[in-house]
């Protein structure tokens, strides 16, 4: 094997068995970020050693060991105790069994809700969360949020030496914590999916590794914690969403909305998955988390075989239970185009309106979108081009600044129609 073909192979490990490794040293030497450096020396060594002695049969374990070894040096160095050393020596050592299913399921979930703790911000907690638990290098973590490496790696460093400086326990919570503390992870792996589902900023609609890697976190985040209603309801809204991956966009890459798409490239398998997970989370909990309300809304729209059979009533009471669980102005400017479809353009113009008036989303692109798009259905094209026009300086995605200005060409030319009868 080449050395090229080495170094993919030893990436391709590592995508696999950092996470566990790092979480399994977490839980020795109870600091995150000493364990992360711990696992990156090893994997040092191995883009070292492997170019000439080959893969091991089992390259996870062989990283491991050489981590443990590396902890080991680090703490001699560090003079502790002969009774601390020894504490460690037996567990870093591999003179103890090789833990147990249960035991590195535990390590994981301690490692996810590490990684989203709430001393840090939502910006480092994605970060972090994708350093950690998804492996990807600072560079790669720097390019998917279109900021430079070099800000990036000062974010990552922050944020381990915030967990530090707060002594952030690496342990599971219980109790009161665990809701709020899952709540946490559950929102950093969907914005991690969202960005990739629809780029804030840019020149790409949609950044499909970030989908890719928000549905495995995910999708290992239910395993973990089979019983949480909520983690399965988020599985459920990222499977049916990305299962219309391949319909979004043509073959320019310029973005097709959904009632425009052809749905017979939406892919089945994600949409069966989807619905599974829908199903289950239903189980646990019913309709009473908001990522299995916007699932079972979703779910809507995947089980309509053209766009003009979606039972938007049903779509628009689900938006009522999501409004009432979130507070959330952007559901409630959702739920406008929901009900705008069952009952008409201008009762969902009414609660847009109220959002304009009311300010919260002065700056958000989609408030001026939405309207543009009503005021157009009810035939009040120079309105209706204001709004394009002013959602498209409000984005940052140039594929989507692009639609909107077509948008706002399609009214003028409308106008020039009107004027000329």
């Amino acid at each position: 094997m080449s050395v090229t073909d080495t170094h993919r192979a030893v990436d391709a490990v590592w995508r696999i068995e950092s996470a566990r490794i790092i979480a399994s040293l977490a839980r020795v030497v109870g600091d995150v970020g000493l364990a992360e450096e711990l696992a990156q020396d090893a994997l040092v060594a191995a883009l070292e050693k492997w170019p000439a002695t080959g893969i091991p049969a089992n390259p996870g374990a062989w990283l491991t060991t050489i981590a443990k070894r590396r902890a080991i040096d680090r703490f001699r160095r560090a003079r502790l105790s002969e009774r601390a050393r020894r504490s460690l020596a037996i567990d870093l050592e591999g003179t103890r069994p090789e833990p147990e299913p249960d035991e590195v399921r535990d390590d994981l979930l301690r490692l996810m809700f590490t990684a989203c703790h709430p001393v840090l911000s939502t910006e480092a907690r994605v970060a972090l969360t994708l350093r950690l638990l998804g492996g990807l290098t600072t560079g790669e973590i720097a390019r998917a949020f279109l900021i430079s490496e070099s800000a990036m790696a000062q974010r990552i460093v922050r944020a381990k030496r915030a967990l530090t400086r707060e002594e952030a326990r690496f342990e599971m919570p219980s109790g009161d914590e665990l809701a709020p503390r899952l709540n946490s992870v559950l929102e950093v792996v969907y914005l991690i999916f969202n960005e990739g589902y629809s780029a804030t900023a840019g020149d790409d609609w949609m950044r499909p590794a970030l989908c890719e890697e928000a549905l495995r976190l995910g999708r290992i985040l239910a395993g973990l914690a089979p019983q949480e209603a909520e983690a399965h309801g988020l599985v459920a809204l990222m499977e049916i969403q990305a299962s219309r991956a391949r319909a979004r966009t043509d073959a320019d890459g310029e973005p097709i909305l959904l009632l425009d798409q052809d749905r017979r490239r939406w892919d089945r398998l994600l949409i069966r998955r989807g619905l599974a997970a829908l199903r289950r989370a239903e189980e646990l909990g019913g309709l009473r988390g908001p990522y299995t309300v916007q699932a079972a809304i979703a779910a809507c729209h995947a089980r309509a075989a053209t766009a003009g059979e979606t039972d938007w009533v049903r779509i628009a009471a689900l938006y009522e239970v999501l409004v009432r669980l979130t507070r959330s102005p952007v559901v409630e400017l959702n739920r406008s185009v929901a009900i705008s479809m069952a009952f008409g353009p201008d009762a969902g113009l009414e609660i847009v309106d109220e959002l304009v008036a009311d300010g919260s989303l002065e700056n958000y692109h989609l408030l001026p979108s939405v309207r543009g798009d009503l005021l157009s259905r009810l035939g009040r094209a120079a309105e209706a081009r204001t709004e394009f026009e002013k959602a498209a300086a409000l984005t940052r995605n140039a594929r989507e600044r692009a639609v909107l200005l077509r948008r706002a060409e399609t009214c003028a030319r409308e106008m020039v129609c009107e004027s000329g009868a």
